[in-house]
């Protein structure tokens, strides 16, 4: 069951996929629909799912669900990661590396390997300041208050001194 992001509750898990590049528009609108239409049909052992989507900066697939009515099982699970897989072949992007960090320069979003990520802590191209998304957030509430945060506030802490 397709439900508005702002409607789930704030303990609802979230998931966020961040792509390697910035999505054109025309990109965001197909994978939203795309999205939709798998939220609507996805579910736990014939139980509905309360899921949501939100599309941020035109770089991050966020999907959240709300547990309360049913939580995802392993198969669900497993279906939303060969969604996303689909969709990383049919656009042409990287959705499900974790070790890249994104991160404001100025105005501008970037991604970066880790390992750039720690040169670049190390030659002080970046501080603890730095705003930078932490994706690994679970609930709602998290992604809404320590998504976008200093650096210093996330795990990236470790590579700056």
């Amino acid at each position: 069951m397709l439900t508005e992001f702002k409607n789930l509750p704030d303990d609802s898990r979230v998931w966020v996929y961040q792509a390697n590049r910035k999505l054109s528009d025309e990109e965001v609108a197909e994978i939203t629909e795309k999205s939709n239409e798998f939220l609507t049909k996805w579910t736990a052992h014939g139980a509905e799912l309360e899921a949501a989507l939100e599309v941020k900066y035109n770089r991050f697939i966020v999907i959240g669900l709300n547990q309360a009515n049913a939580s995802a099982s392993g198969c669900s699970i497993d279906a939303s990661v060969h969604f996303i897989q689909s969709l990383q072949e049919k656009y042409d992007i990287d959705l499900l590396d974790k070790m890249n960090v994104t991160f404001y320069s100025g105005e501008y979003i970037a991604y970066k390997t880790l390992e750039d990520f720690k040169k670049m802590a190390k030659d002080k191209s970046i501080s603890k300041n730095t705003v930078v998304f932490n994706n690994l957030v679970n609930t709602k509430s998290e992604y809404q208050e320590n998504w976008e945060v200093p650096a210093k506030d996330s795990w990236h802490s470790r590579f700056l001194s």
